[in-house]
């Protein structure tokens, strides 16, 4: 089917929600012809991969992030608004497994269906440089751990790049021996261990911190997977999971971290716990463990794209052949992203500078376009407003959020030095 020319001369899609096909019966350009597994794997254990990484070490620096320069009334309305429109981004998304009786596994695929080959590479490259910038984060916060921990013991602490190389090394083994999302699921169990474990622990020191600290200032700075069938209902399962279970811890920690230090909290939280020695200790290791199974969630669809390219997809994954070849995509990969951790140490003014002109439009800004295209000619004139509110409110966002990351960088242009012991 010439999907641009459908779109184009405006013939109806429609949405259908627990049809489709088998793997690779689609006959088309978005088929489903994949090197990793599809329709296997359980609401359940989509849930619980959701809730383990996305509370993962990141959430260290939310308090920084998003409460220190907004303070206590913008910063919490912010973490409710944007809370609620990932959710219901997502829940909206998971809709659309399903267009004209084809599954799509895959953002790319969908938005190039829908839209044609142009938004269909301009997802693409959104998506993969979010991705890529995002595991580079990754590796950057297990080097930082490591560095922690071996903080506490010496006072000659290596340089910050030598724990990356063991972070890259780390996550390069384990992509390799558990190729898939699928592959993960006997790691789950024992990653939202670890999770709530460092987590609860966290909240114990932030408290009792945060009780001790008496001169707490709250200042504004600057000013004084793929699911088994029926995949949407699936789908939507795994999200209520991690917006229930997940969220409170993943807001608890921003919130209660910055309650404890105020304007004074890092941008690395376990760099202002008071201790005891084991207890900082314990955190920062569990934080470098459970980032190696979430950094490789998040990277996943980079991961199937080059396997499903350069893979003998007619032959099982761990063939011999498949196997030198996944040992090579896996090996170039990590290493050109370990190389770029170490050298540009500085990147988180990068990363939100990325995050404002992409992730904010993949987020909020492309499922309402989705919606649009695929339901607008049926909606009620108060869902179609909605959605077109959506989508000229991220716009101005990625705009606004874009400049405000450049101005960023500008400002701290001299602080940056490639290879720095950060």
């Amino acid at each position: 089917m010439d999907v641009e020319g459908r779109a184009s001369k405006g013939k109806p899609l429609t949405l259908n929600l627990e049809q489709g096909q088998e793997k690779g019966t689609q006959n088309d350009d978005y088929g489903l012809a994949s090197a990793h597994t599809i329709d296997r794997d359980s609401w359940q254990q989509v849930g619980l991969m959701l809730v383990t990484s996305f509370n993962c070490g990141w959430i260290l620096s939310f308090s920084n992030l998003c409460l220190w320069p907004l303070g206590w009334t913008w910063g919490i309305i912010c973490l409710i608004v944007v809370g609620f429109y990932t959710a219901y981004a997502n829940w909206l998304l998971a809709a659309f497994h399903f267009i004209d009786d084809r599954r799509f596994i895959r953002y790319r695929d969908l938005m190039g269906y829908v839209y044609g080959k142009s938004m269909y590479h301009l997802t693409w490259v959104f998506q993969f440089l979010t991705l890529l910038l995002g595991n580079m984060g990754f590796i950057l916060l297990g080097g930082k751990a490591l560095k922690a921990i071996n903080s506490e013991f010496s006072d000659s602490s290596l340089r910050l790049q030598y724990y990356i190389v063991i972070t890259g090394a780390a996550y390069f083994f384990y992509s390799f021996f558990f190729p898939t999302i699928s592959a993960m699921r006997n790691w789950l169990g024992a990653s939202a261990l670890l999770t709530f474990t460092y987590i609860i622990f966290l909240l114990i020191v932030l408290v009792k911190d945060g009780k001790s600290n008496s001169n707490r200032d709250y200042d504004i700075s600057g000013s004084e997977s793929t699911l088994r069938k029926p995949a949407v209902k699936n789908m939507r399962k795994a999200l209520y999971l991690q917006y229930t279970v997940g969220v409170p811890f993943y807001y608890g920690v921003t919130v209660i971290g910055y309650w404890a230090y105020g304007t004074m909290v890092s941008a690395y939280l376990p760099e202002n716990l008071s201790g005891p020695k084991w207890i900082n200790v314990l955190i920062n290791a569990i934080v470098f463990l459970q980032s190696i199974v979430s950094q490789h969630m998040f990277v996943a669809p980079i991961h199937e794209a080059l396997d499903t390219k350069f893979l003998e997809i007619d032959k099982p994954m761990h063939s011999g052949e498949n196997l030198k070849r996944l040992f090579l995509l896996r090996a170039f990969f990590f290493t050109g992203n370990t190389f770029v951790a170490a050298a540009f140490p500085f990147m988180s003014d990068f990363v939100n500078f990325l995050g404002s002109f992409s992730l904010v439009p993949l987020t909020f800004m492309f499922p309402s376009m989705v919606f649009i295209k695929v339901k607008g000619r049926t909606a009620r004139i108060e869902k179609k407003a909605w959605h077109w509110f959506n989508i000229v409110f991220s716009f101005l966002l990625t705009i606004a959020t874009t400049i405000s990351a450049v101005r960023l960088i500008v400002n701290n242009i001299q602080k940056y030095h490639f290879f720095a012991d950060a």
